[in-house]
């Protein structure tokens, strides 16, 4: 039995923020090639994961709040905003379920925030997403930087 607890949440926690990409995830599926792929997922804000969607092969994604806030943002063909929710528990909001194909960003609005993720497997690193070639990478700091801070301000 796998439970998730304060302790986990608040050590997964603390090890984002100690993470220069400000995120950190712990798996519990057992191996890359299992079918579901179940993870947690802490983020700190000003984390940046670069839009992508999972298309070839097809996956569905899930993201649970469990604690703090999380902006998911949805995307059409050319990086235009389509729709975006924020999962906050306090506020009701708990789930969001981003279909196959759909281009998707996430990122946190509050330090300690952390997701239960679940996605179709099984997964491999080279073809598991499509990076979004209108939105900088995760490698390019700056960039990410300036693209996340117009994507905020736009949303707010």
């Amino acid at each position: 039995m796998k439970i998730i607890d304060f302790e986990l949440l608040n050590s997964l926690s603390l090890k984002a923020k100690g993470s220069t990409r400000l995120r950190k995830n712990l798996n519990f599926h057992n191996s890359d090639d299992d079918l579901l792929q179940r993870m947690l997922n802490a983020f700190e804000p000003y984390s940046y994961v670069q839009p992508h969607r999972h298309l070839k092969p097809a996956k569905r994604e899930v993201f649970l709040i469990l604690r703090g806030k999380l902006l998911v943002v949805v995307f059409d063909d050319t990086g235009g905003v389509k729709k975006y929710t924020v999962l906050d528990p306090i506020k009701g909001v708990f789930a969001v379920e981003i279909p196959v194909g759909q281009w998707h960003f996430v990122t946190s609005l509050e330090t300690g925030t952390v997701v239960y993720e679940i996605k179709d497997g099984p997964y491999c690193a080279v073809d598991d997403k499509e990076f979004a070639n209108w939105a900088p990478g995760e490698n390019d700091i700056e960039a990410a930087r300036l693209y996340l801070k117009q994507l905020l301000e736009l949303i707010n």
